[in-house]
Parts: structure tokens; sequence; C-alpha cells
């Protein structure tokens, strides 16, 4: 289901959550899932040697990037209004013109519990009624629970990867809404 904002924005409904644009005190959050990250995730995207990204840094990210008011929308459980990750679409630049690519993070803690195959069927819903025909999610190949989650969402698994001898091997999944 999704519910109008006065300001127009797009916020999606499920039973257990609330995808909406982040709110600038959930920077704390961002952070928590970057410094979450495994090792092997490339290390712009993991907190540097010297403390970055900030708080401070993510605060003024979510205040200026529409990436997290329109493209990564902030995962909230409805029960206890704690922010638990993010689910949304993106263009990554990853995939053809005008399909963009299906992205999720959840904090540990919630792990296991279906929050991101929830989220990500809510996100593929907006996107199959926004005329959207096909999807993409990129994937590291050791990360088996996020795999699994694409695959029970409907994303199979193209010929297309990246390897990375490092940090292991990109595969490109797809799917048809």
């Amino acid at each position: 289901m999704t519910i109008g904002t006065p300001r127009g924005e797009v916020v999606l409904e499920t039973s257990r959550l609330v995808l909406r644009p982040w709110r600038v005190a959930e920077a704390v959050v961002q952070r928590e899932l970057w410094t979450e990250r495994d090792p092997r995730v490339p290390p712009h995207r993991r907190i540097d040697a010297e403390g970055h990204p900030t708080v401070a840094e993510l605060e003024d990210s979510i205040r200026t990037d529409q990436l997290w008011s329109t493209g990564l929308l902030a995962i909230e459980r409805k029960a206890s209004r704690d922010v638990i990750g993010y689910c949304g679409l993106v263009d990554s630049g990853r995939g053809p013109a005008g399909e963009p690519e299906l992205a999720f993070e959840l904090l540990r803690r919630v792990w296991g519990q279906g929050y991101a195959t929830e989220a990500s069927l809510a996100v593929l819903d907006r996107a199959r009624s926004s005329g959207y025909a096909r999807l993409w999610a990129t994937v590291w190949d050791w990360n088996t629970a996020s795999r699994r989650v694409l695959a029970k969402v409907g994303f199979t698994e193209t010929e297309l990867k990246e390897v990375d001898a490092e940090r292991g091997t990109t595969l490109f999944t797809t799917r048809q809404l």
C-alpha cells in the first residue's frame, strides 16, 4: 500500500513496516549500518581510518541528497517506531537505462526476521505501479542472506558478473515486473 504525505513524498506501508524518507536525526542509524559492514565491502562504503563519514556528515547527506528522500527509504518498524535500515531503488548505472537497482541493508540485530523481504516486496509493488518493466540487483557472491532475499522476491542471477580477487564476485540479478 502507498500513502501520500503533505509534501507529496512516497511512503510505503506493509503489515509491520513503514518505508519513508529519512529524518536528519536518524543519521545515527546510517552510521551504525556503516560500522557493521563486512570488511570485504569496498573501503569507500565503510568507516575510514579518520572516522568518516561522521554522524554530522550523514546528517548533511540526508538534508541534501535526494537519494535519502526518494531512493533509499528508511525502514521503520510500526510496533516500535525504530528505524532498522533502508530499502529502495537507485540508478546505479550498472543496469540498462530506465531499469533501476533494488538495494537494501538492515541492522544486524534484525537480520533473519523477514524485514528485508517484506520491504523489498513493497518496493517491487511500487516499481510495478510506477511502470517499470524490469529491475536489477547486485549482490556479492559471499552474501548468502541477501542472495536468499533476492531469490524470495523473484530475482534470478544472470550470466553477468564482476570479479574482484580481493572482495569477491559481484553477481547481477534481474526481475521482470
